[in-house]
């Protein structure tokens, strides 16, 4: 078999079985599978349950492996490539450059959607997907590094009523996968640094461990009563919400578990 194509085929968000019947029938049909995990990764499977599920082996690529695309590339060039990611293949700008590259280079591309956390987690909490600003990434702050610009997307997004999602820093090959707590720390942080009002111990916040799993955490209410609660098994997601309609607030308390009295609180601001 030789067809010189790259196709992107999204794992979705939890498990093996998350994959569409479309991304597997194209998985079968590849010759040379890769895939990343340092954008996001399947917390309930391996790669030994995705080659015993798809019947061929994965070379799994490194992030410098991945930006570089080299051998990506070279393979497409020559024989029918799958490309692999958890999620949906096209919401990492990494993936988006690397099919435009391929595309220049006269390969032909095919992008196989996946279930994604940015769609995941509207529906988990019952928020209204459109009253989603830019997301933003918690990261890991290291020696002489704290970068706030997350703090800064956060507040642009409030002063213009919209929701921030929050993705948690992941450092696969370290295994270590940050925490709602971590972040709740790091946004306290951010205030005491630059201390625009935008947050407290009393703001309100969302939570979702584990989105696609057969039970996922969801859960609302203010920093000080969340801050020091197990979630669980990673991988964790947040939400800071914006201006709330009334359905959004009864969806909060119903599906969320926000507290009954801070429900009614925020239907009056």
């Amino acid at each position: 078999m030789t067809n010189p194509s790259l196709v992107f085929i999204g794992l979705g968000l939890y498990d093996e079985k998350d994959i569409t019947i479309k991304g597997l029938e194209e998985i079968k049909k590849s010759e040379k599978i890769f895939a990343e995990f340092y954008t996001a990764r399947l917390m309930g499977s391996s790669i030994n349950k995705l080659e015993e599920l798809f019947g061929k082996k994965i070379q799994v690529l490194t992030r410098q492996q991945t930006e570089e695309g080299k051998q990506i590339i070279e393979s497409a060039l020559k024989q029918k490539t799958a490309f692999l990611t958890a999620g949906d293949p096209m919401t990492a700008t990494t993936h988006v450059d690397l099919r435009i590259r391929a595309v220049q280079k006269g390969i032909k591309t095919k992008v196989i959607h996946g279930n994604s956390i940015i769609s995941a987690v509207p529906g988990l909490l019952g928020l209204q997907n459109y009253k989603f600003g830019r997301a933003t990434t918690m990261v890991y702050p290291e020696k002489n590094y704290f970068p706030t610009s997350p703090y800064e997307i956060i507040k642009k997004n409030k002063e213009n009523g919209f929701h921030t999602l929050l993705l948690l820093d992941i450092k696969d090959d370290e295994k270590r996968y940050m925490t709602a707590n971590e972040a709740m720390k790091l946004l306290l942080g951010y205030e005491e640094k630059l201390r625009s009002g935008l947050f407290s111990d009393e703001s309100i916040i969302c939570v979702i461990a584990r989105a696609g799993s057969e039970k996922p955490v969801v859960k609302s209410g203010m920093i000080k009563d969340l801050i020091d609660l197990d979630y669980g098994e990673p991988l964790h997601t947040m939400v800071i919400p914006g201006r709330l309609h009334f359905m959004e607030i009864e969806a909060l308390m119903v599906l969320a578990q926000l507290p009954a009295q801070q429900g009614e609180k925020l239907q009056k601001n």
